[in-house]
């Protein structure tokens, strides 16, 4: 054991490197999460993440990202309030990933469709595979809004409460220390 351990320290990216990633990344996902808004996909979630990534970089997308997580996080105690509300979504899962298996297997074109038959359900499984992943994030949406929400005396504070839990003002001085540091 006459060897000396020194310990290496960990190589860090450059800054700019860093902020390219980071905006890329983030604006990539704000973009897709917009498109996913009018087509299949998980377009608020991808919006959401979108912003969550910015939001280390940018003090705007910071300040906008904390009240969609509180009507999110409202929204998601009030879908789990009664188990009508949660069975329709849950019957609302089973529908998409339907669909999407439907979309998947592209039976053949019937007889009433109008359009021509290059226009009878487009994209093949890559369509039906955001679908059926849609259906699988929803399910796992709501099982999570269901442990951390239902049966609570006031679902509409927990929720208020889990948006300032994960609120990221941590974020905001570990990143202006980060952008304060010389390279």
């Amino acid at each position: 054991m006459g060897r000396s351990h020194r310990r290496q320290r960990k190589q860090h990216p450059p800054g700019w490197l860093r902020r390219t990633g980071i905006e890329t990344l983030g604006w990539t996902l704000v973009v897709l999460g917009l498109a996913a808004l009018v087509l299949p996909g998980p377009g608020l979630l991808t919006l959401v993440a979108g912003l969550a990534v910015l939001s280390q970089q940018y003090v705007w997308a910071e300040r906008q990202l904390h009240p969609i997580k509180v009507k999110a996080f409202h929204a998601a105690a009030e879908g789990v309030k009664t188990w009508p509300r949660i069975s329709v979504s849950f019957l609302g899962v089973v529908w998409i990933v339907g669909v999407g298996v439907f979309w998947g297997l592209q039976p053949p074109v019937p007889g009433w469709w109008p359009l021509s038959d290059d226009w009878w359900l487009p994209g093949g499984w890559g369509t039906a595979s955001t679908m059926i992943g849609s259906g699988i994030i929803a399910f796992g949406l709501i099982i999570y809004s269901i442990r951390r929400f239902r049966g609570k005396p006031n679902p509409e504070r927990a929720a208020t409460r889990a948006a300032e839990e994960s609120r990221p003002d941590q974020a905001t001085e570990t990143r202006k220390a980060y952008n304060n540091r010389p390279e």
